[in-house]
């Protein structure tokens, strides 16, 4: 993971966020507040919400009304490689995975299908205070 990665998927303005949830003591919600904060446009994912404030909450990535940049995955590592294993890296090119998110297996199979990843502990609120966002 590079750090020229984290600046290339930081300048992507299109995020789903997996795992979004209305509790704000969360980091998932407060990865969704900053991003819509410096203006990204961001997806709600989340099969056990409808809404979070007021925005729509998606059952699952097929669910989007269109197609995100970067994937931001905040949820156990199971449910990280579940998904992944559906994704098509033709049509998103981007992986966050926050860290507990994921385990090496998940991020070998992201690797093998030609995903970009950041991982090892690198989290989205820390490296967009890092470049300013």
């Amino acid at each position: 993971m590079s750090e020229k990665l984290i600046k290339e998927m930081l300048s992507k303005k299109k995020w789903a966020v997996v795992g979004a949830t209305p509790n704000t003591e969360k980091i998932a919600y407060k990865i969704v507040k900053k991003l819509r904060d410096c203006n990204y446009e961001v997806y709600c994912v989340n099969p056990n919400y409808d809404k979070i404030e007021d925005n729509i909450c998606y059952k699952d990535i097929d669910s989007l009304p269109e197609i995100p940049d970067c994937i931001d995955f905040v949820v156990p590592p199971a449910a990280t490689k579940d998904i992944v294993e559906t994704l098509d890296p033709d049509k998103i090119k981007y992986l966050w995975f926050q860290p507990g998110s994921f385990d090496a297996e998940t991020v070998c199979i992201a690797e093998e299908k030609g995903f970009q990843v950041v991982e090892n502990g690198a989290c989205v609120l820390v490296e967009m205070r890092k470049f300013h966002y």
